[in-house]
């Protein structure tokens, strides 16, 4: 593997850590498949996109208000909806979110076309051994891994991410010491959509998006979590840069067509010789 070959990966790497580790933390606490995962990182992706068409805000500048904003959407849609099925069997919130995953897609296809966009940042590149990579995915995957970091501080650091960690081990102990469950489910998903609009943003001067790939960064994340392990923050990263190794290296031997492919083949082997992923828990549902 060449020195490209790795650098590309990595970096590669570093983005899907942070698309899938807020639908990592969301699978693990709620025991929900969030299908919104997928919009919720293309949406991040039009805001960073028209803020910096209407007011010329930078996407790293602006990363912070998407952020939030994703939180407080994230946030209503489990409080209002969502919890209202929560403790029900997974079928069930898969269909929910799926749903409300269809709906969000589709206002976004009304309301922003099918078009392909890409923020177009020249920042400059850079040499490193002898390969070139363009600042601005440097600049993105060390924001995005920023961000995993800073979300496990806060897990680990927190009084709300000590109680996240407490429903996710046992939510009824939990619920007898005081924790608000449902009040930490809904915070729960919003930091899971904040996560993916943050990532969405970064991903908006890296590739072109639309609405069509939110398909692509759903699957993404599940391949990242089966890889690192479900609910943890550190296992979402190493998935992360595994699957963006994995893609790199098979894009330069068998093309970049089938690249895709190759992650997917390393998630069904996974599932039959080692279920918990790298850093998972066995026994842990």
């Amino acid at each position: 593997m060449d020195v490209q070959t790795l650098l590309n990966g990595l970096v590669l790497g570093g983005l899907y850590a942070c698309i899938a580790v807020g639908f990592s933390l969301v699978w693990g606490v709620l025991n929900i498949i969030n299908m919104l995962h997928g919009s919720f990182i293309i949406l991040g992706a039009y805001l960073a996109f028209f803020a910096h068409a209407a007011f010329g805000a930078h996407p790293f500048l602006s990363l912070p208000f998407i952020a939030a904003a994703l939180f407080g959407l994230g946030y209503v849609i489990q409080r209002g909806v969502i919890n209202r099925v929560v403790s029900s069997p997974v079928l069930i919130t898969l269909v929910l979110t799926f749903g409300l995953d269809m709906i969000l897609y589709n206002a976004m296809v009304l309301g922003f076309s099918a078009t392909p966009r890409r923020l177009a940042l020249d920042m400059g590149r850079i040499d490193i051994l002898g390969a070139t990579l363009p600042l601005d995915r440097i600049a993105a995957m060390a924001l995005a891994v920023a961000l995993t970091a800073m979300l496990f501080q806060v897990l680990r650091g927190s009084r709300i991410g000590r109680a996240i960690v407490a429903v996710r081990m046992d939510r009824d102990a939990a619920a007898l010491m005081g924790v608000r469950v449902p009040q930490i489910y809904a915070i729960t998903f919003g930091i899971g959509a904040c996560m993916a609009g943050a990532a969405g943003s970064l991903m908006s001067v890296v590739f072109p998006f639309s609405p069509a790939m939110t398909g692509l960064f759903l699957g993404k994340a599940f391949i990242v979590c089966v890889i690192g392990g479900l609910g943890s923050v550190p296992g979402a990263l190493v998935g992360g840069l595994a699957l963006g190794l994995i893609e790199s290296m098979a894009g330069a031997l068998i093309g970049p067509q089938e690249a895709v492919l190759a992650g997917f083949v390393v998630m069904l082997a996974l599932l039959i010789f080692k279920p918990t992923g790298l850093l998972g828990k066995a026994g842990y549902e």
